[in-house]
C-alpha cells in the first residue's frame, strides 16, 4: 500500500511552518513605520588582508550601536550599509584578524577600503565569518560557511585537508561510507548534491575512488553550503549546494605555500603581475605513495601495479577599473590506477578526473548595481582499458557541459534588494560506451551520446522590512530538452541535431524568513521546490566512477523535491557561543532505482533498467558552538529518516533508503595551547547503513538460486571513530619572510574496524546437493598516524 505523502504525525510541523507565516505577515502590520523624516546615505567599500591585499568574502561589517543591522562582504570583499546621516561606530572583524573599529561621520554617500591585520590569539576574534552565516544574520535558512582557515585545523585522512570531510562534521551532513568524500544531505542521493568550483559543476569530488575529496585546501578561500532550502539563483538539485570559491592571489608580493606528507605533497605559488592590478595563483598537489613503493613490489603477483593522482588549480584575476574585474580560474584533476597481472597476463589502465574552466566578468555598474557574466566548461570523464592475451576492452563515460550565466544584483541596504539572472547550458552524456577487439573481430554496443539542452531565469528580492524582520523571495524556471542526433525511438531515421525529443518546464519557487525575537534569539522558516533534470542511479552510496550520469528522456521523468524546514537560532549577548534547533520535511517525487532481478547488460540503456517512485525525508538538526576563546569548537547531532517506494518493487513495500542514518553526532575540539602549539579533536558516530541481506539459496538442476530477504531490511554495524591532530610552529611571531610548521595527526585512534561493506561467498556440493552462504565484513583504515611538514616563503617587500 502506498503511504500518503505526509506521515499523520508530521501533519502538526507543517501547520505551524505555514502558521508562523501568516503570523508573520499579521505582525509585520503591527511593526511601527520607518520615520520618513530619517536622511539616509551609503556606506560602502572593501575589506581587504593589509599583507596580501586579496579581499575578505564574508567579513562583517556592523554599527556598534545596532550590530543587528549589519552586513557580510559579497564574494569580492565588498559591503555596502545604508545608515541614518550622523556620526557611527562601525565594527569590521574576520576569522583570525585582528578586529578594527572606525568611527565615520556621514554626512554622504561615502566609501572607504578597511585592511584587516591578522590576530596574535583567538580571544581577540570576537565575530567569525564561518558559522554566523547559519545564526541569526540573515533569512536564509540551512546555510553553513566554513574558511579555508577552520577546515586546515581539522584532523584529516593522513595529514591531508579535506574541505568534504570538514563539511561532513556538520549537522544534516552525512558521510556516504568509512573514508568516502561522497555526502548525504538530509537523507538525499550523492547526485542530489550540486557541487560547484568557481561555478563549474563538479561531476566527480573523490579521489581513490571516493576516499579523499578532489579539492586542493590551499587553493580554496571558502565553502559554503546550502541545505535544502537554497536560494533561487541555484538550481537542478534536490539536496543541497556546495559552492566553493577559491582564491584570488597575493596581490602584493610573490609567496609560496606547500607541504609535504606521507601521501602526497603540494605547493602553491601566488603573487602581483607587473603591479597590484593582476594577480595569479596556482596549486598543485600530487600522491607518490605507490609510487615507493614500486622496489617492494617486485616479485609479486601485482609487480607493476601503480595508482596516483593529481590535482592542479589555477586562477588569475585582473583589476580593469575600479568598477571592473576579470577572473579566469582553471581546474584539473586525475586518477590513474594501472594494474597488473603478470601471473594472467593480464593489464588494465583506468584513468578518470575532471576538468573545469571558467571566465567571469565582475561590473559595477552604479552605485547600487552590479552584473556579473559568466562562461563555464566542465568536463567529466571515465574509461577502462583492459588487455590479456590478443584481448582487448575498451570502456568510457562522462559528461560535459558548456554555460553560459550572467546575474545583476541591486543592493542599496534599503527594504528591497533584489538580483535576477539567467543561465544557458549544452550537455553531452556519455553512456557506458564499450568496444573490444579479440583478434581480427570488433565488438561494439553501439550506445551513443545523449545530447540535452537546458535552461533557466530566476529573480530573488530580500525584503527588510523592519529591523526585526528579513524575507528572501524567488522563483526560478526551467526548461530541458533532450535533443538530436539521436536513434529514432520508433526505428525510423536518425533525430537531427538541435532537434528535440523531449522536453520538461517546471517552476521553483523558494521562500524564507526570518523573525528577531531578540537581540540574541531569532526563529527562521522556509520553504522550497526543486527541479532536477540529471539522475544517477547507482547500485553503490557514492559517486564511484563506475556510475552513469543520465538526462530526463522519454524514459525518465525529472526528479522532484519539496523541503519545509522551521528552526530556533541563539548568539549569546557576548558572542561566545552559538546553539540552533531545526527541523525539517522532504518529499520526493521520481526517485529511480533499479528494477527487481535487474542484470547489468553493457548492450542495453540504462535507462531500461529503472522504476520511478517517491520518496520522503524528515528529521531534526541540533547544534551547540563555542566561537572565542582558547577552546572553541561544536558538537552536531542529527536524527534523520529517509524512505523510498516503488510499485515495481516489492509491491510498493516502503523501505529505508541507504542515506537513511537515524543517528548522526560529532564532536570538534581545537584548542590552542600556547603560542606554539594547536590541537585538534574529532569524534563522530552514526548508526549503519541499510542493505539487503541473504534470505536462503537453493539448487535447482545443479544451478545455484540465491533469494534475497526484503530490500534494506539489515544494517552495517553502527560507524564510530575518533582523530586528533597537533600542529607545532617553531616561531609563531617571527616576521622572518619564511616560516614553517609540523602537523602530527592520527586518524581512527583506537582502530575501531568500521565495515565499509559486506559479501557474500557461496560455496555448493554438487555431489551432495548442498550450498552455503557465508557473509564477510571488509573494513578498511585501522589506525594510521602521519605527519606532514608545512612552510610558507613570503618574498621580502
Amino acid at each position: 500500500m502506498i503511504p500518503e505523502p505526509m506521515p499523520a504525525f508530521l501533519n502538526p510541523f507543517a501547520q505551524v511552518l505555514v502558521s508562523l507565516f501568516l503570523i508573520s505577515s499579521l505582525l509585520f502590520m503591527a511593526e511601527p513605520a520607518w520615520t520618513v523624516d530619517t536622511v539616509y546615505h551609503t556606506l560602502s567599500g572593501l575589506v581587504t588582508d593589509s599583507q596580501s591585499g586579496e579581499p575578505f568574502p564574508g567579513a562583517n561589517v556592523y554599527p556598534v550601536a545596532n550590530p543587528s543591522t549589519g552586513t557580510l562582504t559579497d564574494t569580492d570583499g565588498s559591503f555596502e550599509l545604508s545608515l541614518p546621516e550622523g556620526k557611527h561606530a562601525l565594527m569590521f572583524s574576520y576569522l583570525g584578524y585582528r578586529e578594527v573599529t572606525l568611527e565615520v561621520i556621514l554626512l554622504s554617500d561615502t566609501s572607504l577600503t578597511i585592511r584587516l591585520e591578522q590576530g596574535v590569539t583567538m580571544k581577540e576574534v570576537v565575530v567569525s565569518s564561518s558559522l554566523e552565516e547559519a545564526m541569526d544574520s540573515d533569512s536564509q535558512m540551512g546555510r553553513l560557511t566554513l574558511t579555508a582557515r577552520q577546515i586546515s585545523e581539522l584532523p584529516v585522512l593522513m595529514g591531508e585537508v579535506d574541505l568534504l570531510k570538514a563539511l561532513q562534521l556538520l549537522p544534516g551532513v552525512m558521510s556516504s561510507a568509512e573514508g568516502n568524500s561522497g555526502f548525504s544531505v538530509r537523507g538525499g542521493g550523492a547526485d542530489q548534491n550540486l557541487v560547484l568550483l568557481d561555478e563549474a559543476v563538479v561531476y566527480n569530488t573523490g579521489h581513490l575512488l571516493g576516499f579523499f575529496s578532489v579539492f586542493h585546501g590551499d587553493a580554496i578561500d571558502r565553502a559554503t553550503l546550502y541545505k535544502g532550502g537554497m536560494p533561487a539563483r541555484y538550481g537542478g538539485r534536490l539536496s543541497s549546494v556546495v559552492d566553493i570559491r577559491t582564491r584570488d592571489g597575493n596581490s602584493r608580493n610573490l609567496s609560496m605555500t606547500g607541504g609535504i606528507g606521507l601521501l602526497a605533497s603540494r605547493l602553491t605559488l601566488e603573487g602581483p603581475v607587473f603591479d597590484d592590478r593582476t594577480t595569479f595563483l596556482v596549486s598543485g598537489r600530487r600522491t607518490y605513495a605507490f609510487d615507493l613503493a614500486q622496489p617492494f613490489l617486485k616479485g609479486t603477483a601485482v609487480e607493476g601495479t601503480n595508482y596516483f593522482f593529481h590535482d592542479v588549480n589555477a586562477k588569475v584575476s585582473h583589476r580593469i577599473s575600479r568598477r571592473n574585474r576579470l577572473r579566469a580560474s582553471f581546474f584539473s584533476g586525475r586518477d590513474v590506477l594501472d594494474f597488473v597481472s603478470e601471473a594472467r597476463g593480464f593489464s588494465a589502465r583506468i584513468p578518470y578526473g575532471n576538468t573545469t574552466g571558467s571566465l567571469r566578468w565582475d561590473s559595477q555598474l552604479s552605485d547600487h548595481l552590479f552584473l556579473k557574466v559568466s562562461g563555464v566548461y566542465t568536463n567529466y570523464s571515465f574509461s577502462v582499458d583492459g588487455r590479456q592475451a590478443d584481448f582487448s576492452a575498451r570502456l568510457r563515460s562522462g559528461v560535459r557541459n558548456l554555460s553560459v550565466k550572467t546575474d545583476i544584483a541591486h543592493q542599496s541596504g534599503g527594504v528591497h534588494e533584489w538580483r535576477a539572472g539567467a543561465e544557458l547550458t549544452a550537455h553531452t552524456l556519455t553512456p557506458d560506451i564499450a568496444e573490444a577487439v579479440s583478434g581480427d573481430q570488433v565488438f561494439t554496443n553501439d550506445l551513443v551520446p545523449k545530447y540535452a539542452r537546458e535552461a533557466s531565469i530566476y529573480v530573488e528580492d530580500e525584503i527588510n522590512p523592519s529591523p526585526r524582520w528579513q524575507i528572501l523571495a524567488g522563483l526560478r524556471a526551467t526548461w530541458f530538452a533532450h535533443v538530436g542526433p539521436y536513434p529514432s525511438p520508433d526505428g525510423g531515421s536518425e533525430v537531427p541535431q538541435g532537434s528535440v525529443l523531449k522536453s520538461f518546464a517546471g517552476l521553483d519557487p523558494r521562500l524564507s524568513m526570518r523573525h528577531q525575537l531578540t537581540s540574541t534569539t531569532s526563529i527562521k522558516a522556509s520553504a522550497a521546490l526543486v527541479w532536477q533534470y540529471l539522475h544517477l542511479v547507482s547500485n553503490s552510496t557514492n559517486t564511484l566512477p563506475f556510475d552513469v550520469w543520465v538526462p530526463s528522456s522519454r524514459l525518465v521523468d525529472p526528479q522532484r523535491g519539496m523541503q519545509y524546514a522551521i528552526g530556533a537560532f541563539y548568539t549569546s549577548s557576548n558572542g561566545n557561543w552559538e546553539a540552533s534547533a531545526e527541523l525539517y520535511y522532504r518529499d520526493l517525487f521520481n526517485q529511480l532505482d533499479y528494477r527487481e532481478n535487474y542484470v547489468n547488460d553493457p548492450t542495453v540503456e540504462v535507462e531500461q533498467n529503472f522504476v520511478s517512485g517517491r520518496g520522503r525525508a524528515y528529521g531534526a538538526e541540533l547544534l551547540l558552538r563555542k566561537r572565542t576563546g582558547d577552546l572553541t569548537g561544536w558538537m552536531a547531532y542529527t536524527y534523520s529518516r529517509s524512505v523510498r517506494w516503488f510499485e515495481e518493487i516489492e509491491n510498493g513495500r516502503v523501505f529505508p533508503s541507504v542515506f537513511d542514518r537515524p543517528h548522526d553526532l560529532s564532536l570538534v575540539l581545537n584548542y590552542q595551547a600556547g603560542e606554539k602549539w594547536r590541537l585538534g579533536f574529532v569524534f563522530v558516530y552514526g548508526s549503519g547503513r541499510p542493505f539487503t541481506p541473504v534470505k536462503n539459496l537453493y539448487l535447482i538442476e545443479q544451478n545455484l538460486t540465491v533469494n534475497y530477504g526484503p530490500r534494506n531490511s539489515s544494517r552495517l554495524n553502527h560507524y564510530h571513530r575518533a582523530d586528533l591532530s597537533a600542529t607545532w610552529t617553531p616561531r609563531p611571531k617571527s616576521e622572518a619572510p619564511f616560516s614553517s610548521s609540523w602537523t602530527f595527526s592520527i586518524y581512527n585512534l583506537y582502530s575501531r574496524q568500521n565495515p565499509l561493506f559486506f559479501y557474500t561467498a557461496f560455496e555448493t556440493n554438487l555431489a551432495a546437493g548442498t550450498a552455503t552462504a557465508s557473509a564477510y565484513k571488509v573494513s578498511l583504515f585501522p589506525i594510521i598516524p602521519s605527519v606532514t611538514w608545512n612552510f610558507t616563503w613570503n618574498q621580502s617587500r
